[in-house]
């Protein structure tokens, strides 16, 4: 059996603790039980936190660790929660014991996979540096802010460097188990698994749920007046050296303002502007289908 360590953190999102417990539970056990066969567990799962106190979730929900992280014997794999998504930083200052622990651990054979947030404590520990890694979409800028290090794809739903995994998004508390339970105990067991939850396993872009936040977290005004410019005239067929001129710079110096401003070329932007459009219409007109 695996040995799995969840932690359990102060104003995590309950789901990203209780829901890989429940799916590592169910494993071997409920299709066994739907189908008349004997139960065959493959995980071993405990809930960790800093010491034995109760951990107050998100939802004001609280979970009783079964011990403290001084009492766990190297596990197989640990599984950070998301984080306190409102204050990431602080949450992380706060934490730097677990950053230690898991690099100890780490170097002790122990895989680690870091559901939502939790992706920003992971790479915390430096052990994403030139690997790469996701977290949920909204957060996207401010991993690349602290982890430059990292190779974020915001993109995906699952990133996997063999005994580092992340996913992206609250509903990667199930997502990722899911995933590791194909790669522990193999596909059959996964799809077993999977049927018995009611969970599709094709799933594997955040791409249709991401919302694009126009990059405007930047001091460039000029470059912020021709961003607004961009999202007035998406639906036109626009000249960039025109825009450049309009604007009063050179094709050259407009591209390279606007992609050290906003990471973006401006071509993309437009591309990105218009899909951002056609999500919207698309959402608007699914609402009045129904």
């Amino acid at each position: 059996m695996k040995k799995i360590t969840i932690l359990a953190l102060r104003n995590t999102f309950a789901l990203t603790v209780i829901g890989p417990m429940d799916v590592f539970f169910v494993a071997g056990r409920l299709w066994n039980h739907i189908n008349g066969l004997p139960l065959t567990p493959f995980f071993e799962v405990e809930i960790a936190a800093l010491d034995r106190k109760p951990v107050k979730c998100l939802n004001n929900f609280v979970i009783q660790p079964h011990l403290a992280i001084d009492e766990v014997e190297k596990p197989d794999l640990i599984i950070i929660p998301s984080l306190s998504d409102f204050d990431i930083e602080n949450t992380i200052k706060h934490n730097r014991k677990l950053v230690d622990w898991l690099g100890q651990l780490y170097l002790q054979g122990t895989g680690i996979a870091g559901i939502c947030t939790g992706a920003f404590l992971l790479a915390e520990t430096g052990l994403l540096d030139h690997k790469t890694a996701t977290t949920h979409w909204g957060y996207a800028d401010l991993f690349r802010q602290m982890f430059p290090k990292v190779n974020l794809k915001p993109e995906r739903l699952i990133t996997d460097e063999g005994d580092l995994f992340c996913a992206g998004g609250l509903g990667a508390g199930v997502d990722l188990p899911v995933y590791l339970v194909e790669k522990f105990c193999g596909q059959e067991v996964a799809i077993q698994c999977s049927k018995t939850l009611i969970h599709s396993m094709d799933q594997n872009s955040q791409a249709a749920y991401t919302v694009f936040q126009y990059q405007k977290n930047h001091r460039d005004n000029k470059i912020k007046l021709i961003q607004k410019w961009i999202e007035d005239h998406y639906a036109e067929e626009i000249d960039f050296d025109q825009v450049a001129t309009l604007f009063g710079m050179s094709r050259r110096s407009f591209e390279r303002r606007f992609k050290k401003a906003t990471g973006d070329t401006p071509l993309l932007y437009l591309q990105r502007t218009r899909i951002e459009v056609a999500k919207k219409m698309l959402e608007s007109k699914g609402e009045t289908d129904r």
